[in-house]
């Protein structure tokens, strides 16, 4: 069998056809005119990619008009690799392909993935929130997995064009679809159900990230509950009651609401129904993460989660009432729970090979999700070192949250911080004000501290390392990795 005959998951080409997603009804979605069809016209897509390098087989490219490339230029190179046809924003004279003339590509997709969308058969459950969406994805996608194939966001895929590839990788086997969704403005979370049309949507929290777009926490709450008005008529609601702008959402649209949150919630529906998923008896057992009971409707459970923070607990109980809506017993829905692992950028746990323990956390950072992790740090039994930058997007308030970190760090007595970049001076002005014993290093950019690490360090050390993205933490962690 030829590497054309296999497509995803070792499944054949026949088996990745796409539901009703034929090039004539493609072109009707997103409002494109379809040229030099021929015999291909009732043919159904197997994929959709918008980079070059992944086309496969009769599928269909969709041609990105970047800073520095533009998709376009790479159409005669896809249709020889297989494609079966491509969209285009300008007319393909002479081309002796399927082609569909549209107006704007990225808008396209999008209208493509909602038609696509609403021929699925499957539910799908939306996540987003300012704080841990990722690892909420990953404890949710672990629990259904007990009983469902399930698909879930790879990697960032969860923006704009992140989430409507998402939606395309969709095929006949899955059962289940976990979807995160990302903004940082007001109308993307809209934009965003609309493709997905969620039939649970779980909100994490709403913490301050994106304030320079979106100004306050109110605005934040105000963006990202866009997504309930695109929910499927019988949707449900999953959000962290203990969350002060969440709890006061106890109706939304004549939904269902579950809360969730530590303490027993007194939230109920207009019949007196009480929804509450709540954690009771929770220990924090450092490294080894945490063990909680959680409770329900249903009955409670004892749980050990293997992943180190208090915010996990969280994490369990949001998969708890997803597993719960969908049909899972609580045995599928603690067996879950407890093979749940982190994964890379994401509180990642990495042993070198001298001893030394990196907490990869350098995916991304907010104000929320830095305390969290310098709070795990806290629990390391040899000496602790955070490797903290800057954090991106915090608006006009930007000093005063990276003065509230500094102090974070003072306040879990960490041993050692390495402050890189313009704002994370303001890491070490706070450390030594606290008057705490902290030794302090500043480094302007992340590769002066690439070169320099290994000086300080030692082979036992504990080592968090946290920034925004843009900061490029990444060549850190491998350093470490290296050593």
């Amino acid at each position: 069998m030829s590497d054309m005959e296999l497509l995803i998951d070792g499944h054949k080409i026949e088996e990745c056809r796409m539901k009703h997603m034929t090039l004539k009804n493609i072109a009707v979605a997103c409002n494109g005119t379809l040229f030099g069809y021929n015999d291909v016209e009732t043919r159904e897509i197997t994929g959709v990619a918008i980079d070059s390098r992944l086309v496969k087989k009769d599928f269909l490219f969709v041609p990105i008009k970047g800073a520095r490339v533009n998709g376009h230029d790479f159409i005669p190179q896809v249709i020889e690799k297989g494609a079966m046809a491509t969209l285009s924003e300008k007319k393909l004279h002479d081309a002796k392909y399927p082609y569909i003339l549209v107006k704007d590509t990225q808008q396209a997709l999008k209208d493509i993935a909602k038609f696509y969308r609403e021929q699925l058969n499957i539910k799908i459950i939306g996540i987003t929130g300012s704080v841990g969406k990722t690892s909420t994805k990953e404890m949710v996608s672990s629990v259904l997995s007990e009983k469902f194939n399930v698909l879930k966001t790879a990697g960032n895929f969860n923006n704009e064009i992140g989430l409507p590839l998402t939606i395309f990788n969709i095929h006949s086997w899955h059962e289940i679809a976990v979807l995160e969704m990302g903004i940082s403005d007001f109308g993307e979370m809209t934009r965003l159900s609309k493709m997905s049309q969620p039939d649970i949507q779980l909100i994490t929290n709403i913490g301050v990230c994106h304030l320079e777009n979106l100004k306050t926490r109110d605005g934040i709450l105000q963006a990202k509950t866009e997504c309930f008005e695109n929910m499927q008529d019988n949707g449900v609601i999953i959000l962290n009651g203990d969350d002060d702008k969440l709890s006061t959402k106890s109706e939304v649209a004549g939904k269902k609401v579950v809360f969730y949150g530590k303490g027993k919630l007194p939230k109920t529906d207009e019949s007196g129904n009480k929804y509450a998923v709540y954690a009771t008896n929770s220990v924090n057992k450092g490294f080894e993460g945490m063990y909680t009971t959680i409770n329900t409707e249903k009955g409670s459970f004892d749980v050990q989660i293997n992943i180190p923070g208090e915010h996990n607990i969280y994490n369990a109980l949001a998969a708890t009432a997803v597993g719960l809506e969908v049909g899972l017993s609580l045995d599928e829905i603690k067996s879950g729970i407890s093979k749940a692992e982190t994964i890379a950028g994401r509180t990642n746990f990495i042993k070198t090979n001298t001893g030394m323990i990196v907490i990869d956390d350098c995916y991304n950072a907010n104000p929320a999700s830095m305390k969290t992790s310098l709070e795990v740090l806290s629990h390391a039994t040899n000496r602790s070192v955070a490797v903290i930058g800057d954090m991106g997007e915090l608006g006009s308030d930007e000093v005063n949250l990276h003065k509230i970190v500094g102090k974070s760090a003072a306040d879990n007595n960490i041993d050692v911080v390495f402050a890189v970049g313009e704002l994370a001076k303001n890491y070490i002005s706070e450390i030594e004000k606290s008057g705490k014993n902290i030794k302090t290093y500043y480094y302007k950019t992340t590769d002066e501290l690439a070169v320099d690490i290994k000086k300080y360090v030692k082979e036992t050390d504990t080592i968090l390392v946290k920034a925004s993205h843009f900061m490029k933490f990444e060549k850190i962690v491998e350093v470490l990795k290296n050593m």
